[in-house]
């Protein structure tokens, strides 16, 4: 099964793709989308909803997965994401993409055993977990990675406790 994470931003959006067979899990390809910051809002929607169109063209995963919103952002700042978010999962939907939503204590628990996990630590545990020492990957691909990872983890789980039907 490919997952395919994302850590939304207007300006940065992070994307990490990762392999799962049986328990395992392999990093296909990471890195993030970033809009020139000259471009009004509707413009860099439009381009961060052009680069996903061609990454999930070329991979092909079989399901994306975003992390909620986190509460305590400001209000412009929220509104920001949530159209950011918006735009990636309208593209996601378009294609028949399946997608899941993990909040951020979840995915840092999952990662880390820590639901207040630092940034630090989910990106070292990534790289653990993912077998990857070398990886020089911006934040926002770590962080898309960690909710990938976090899918992998409890997607069968999540799945069998709401009765959804389980994917290998």
């Amino acid at each position: 099964m490919l997952i395919l994470g994302l850590d939304p931003g207007s300006i940065h959006t992070g994307y990490g793709l990762v392999r799962k067979h049986g328990s395992a899990l392999q990093p296909v390809d990471a890195g993030r989308f970033s809009c020139p910051r000259d471009l009004d809002l509707p413009r860099r929607l439009a381009h961060l909803a052009g680069r996903l169109g061609d990454l999930v063209d070329r991979h092909r995963p079989d399901l994306a997965v975003l992390e909620t919103p986190f509460h305590g952002m400001n209000a412009r700042s929220l509104i920001v994401l949530a159209q950011a978010r918006g735009a990636l999962l309208v593209t996601l939907a378009g294609r028949g993409i399946e997608i899941c939503e993990y909040s951020p204590a979840e995915v840092k628990s999952a990662v880390t055993g820590n639901g207040r996990a630092d940034k630090e630590q989910v990106a070292r545990m990534v790289r653990l977990l993912l077998a990857a020492r070398g990886e020089g990957w911006a934040s926002d691909a770590t962080d898309a990675l960690a909710v990938a990872i976090c899918c992998a983890q409890r997607l069968k789980l999540d799945r069998l406790a709401s009765g959804a039907p389980v994917l290998p």
